[in-house]
């Protein structure tokens, strides 16, 4: 495939498991969201992919994020842009193999795979449906909205960020939570007294979100 990855086969057998696909954060792994497979519910396959771009030392990229002279960062556009399309393959290679339901599955991403994850679903909402976005935000420079908003509404998100957050400041996620309401799409939105970074209290609601999703969507 076209991702390294890992994997946690569904410990609950089912004919089209669900997927939830993990994409980690700058300079982090796979493993590193990879740690709350166990804590899913076990009808779902858990894939957790790799970026691209290694920074040494175990530490990935999926782009690169500049710094002006000014100490401005700022991201490779045509970087993150070729990152959105090879996530967006590689859930077409995981939608062969395993034929999961995109009604019944989640991308989960963590601040640049969060970026990436609201680009693959705003891009391409019919592949996922379901985002976990937790310290991140939409970057408008790699969405391409499709030409029919009204495809967007089966979109359902939850969006976590820390108030203490100095990597990705909190604005950048509330005018991503009003973005997402003027395109109509669900969302939860919650701020948590966090940096940069998942509380246990953030992770215990997020895992409250997957598992009242899971319920709804496979009846």
């Amino acid at each position: 495939m076209i991702l390294k990855h890992i994997l946690r086969e569904p410990k609950v057998k089912t004919e089209n498991p669900s997927l939830v696909l993990m994409l980690h954060g700058y300079g982090s792994n796979e493993q590193d969201l990879f740690s709350f497979a166990n804590k899913l519910p076990d009808e779902l396959l858990v894939v957790s992919a790799q970026a691209p771009m290694s920074l040494g030392f175990g530490a990935y990229a999926w782009y690169t994020i500049n710094i002006d002279v000014n100490g401005i960062k700022y991201s490779d556009i045509p970087e993150a842009i070729k990152a959105r399309e090879m996530i967006s393959q590689f859930i077409d290679e995981l939608q062969e193999a395993y034929s999961f339901n995109p009604k019944k599955s989640f991308l989960m991403g963590f601040s640049q795979g969060t970026i990436l994850s609201y680009a693959v679903a705003l891009s391409y909402p019919k592949k996922i449906q379901n985002i976990v976005a937790m310290s991140g935000y939409i970057n408008d420079d790699i969405v391409v909205l499709p030409s029919h908003v009204e495809r967007l509404k089966n979109l359902n998100i939850f969006c976590s960020h820390g108030t203490e957050d100095t990597v990705i400041p909190i604005d950048l996620a509330r005018n991503t939570s009003a973005k997402l309401k003027a395109l109509a799409i669900q969302h939860t939105y919650n701020e948590y007294y966090e940096a940069h970074g998942i509380s246990l209290e953030n992770f215990s609601d997020m895992l409250v979100w997957i598992n009242d999703i899971y319920e709804i969507n496979i009846v």
